[in-house]
């Protein structure tokens, strides 16, 4: 039975479509946008029906040129409002990109990054925000979720 009452009014809730890519070295790839003091995992919010991972390959592919194919999970995040809107964050994984793998990253103007570039794993905390920094270590323990859409995996 459909209840038009669910449907009326959602909550209010951004979803973070990320991504972790690693090169051959370990390090981890991160772009740097102007608007946030630190670094970040690549990515950004998911449109109205729009799958999550293809949301971050979308994200992904516009930061940094990377095109990947994204079927697993590996950190669900979720982060009360602050200074922002309540958001649940999904961070898939990337896997491993060759080291002369080249980063075309567009315009600041249009893009409002600053760059992007692989960070040893050592020396993000130095780079990112301690709630980037944890979210992105947790992604880095190496467990693995499957992404469903409607109980089945995508193609």
């Amino acid at each position: 039975m459909h209840d038009p009452r669910l449907l009326a009014k959602p909550p209010i809730c951004r979803l973070g479509c990320l991504v972790l890519v690693r090169n051959q070295r370990g390090d981890v790839l991160l772009v740097d946008p102007d608007y946030l003091d630190g670094m970040i995992l690549p990515g950004g919010a998911g449109k109205v029906n729009e799958p999550p991972h293809r949301a971050a390959a979308r994200h992904l592919h516009a930061q940094t040129g990377i095109i990947l194919r994204l079927t697993h999970a590996v950190a669900l995040d979720y982060t009360p409002s602050d200074r922002y809107l309540e958001r649940f964050s999904v961070v898939f994984d990337g896997g491993t990109v060759r080291d002369t793998t080249e980063l075309a990253a567009p315009s600041q103007k249009r893009s409002r990054l600053l760059g992007a570039r692989f960070v040893p794993v050592r020396e993000l905390p130095l780079h990112m925000a301690p709630p980037q920094a944890a979210r992105t270590a947790e992604a880095l323990t190496g467990r693995a979720l499957p992404l469903l859409l409607h109980g089945q995996r995508p193609d």
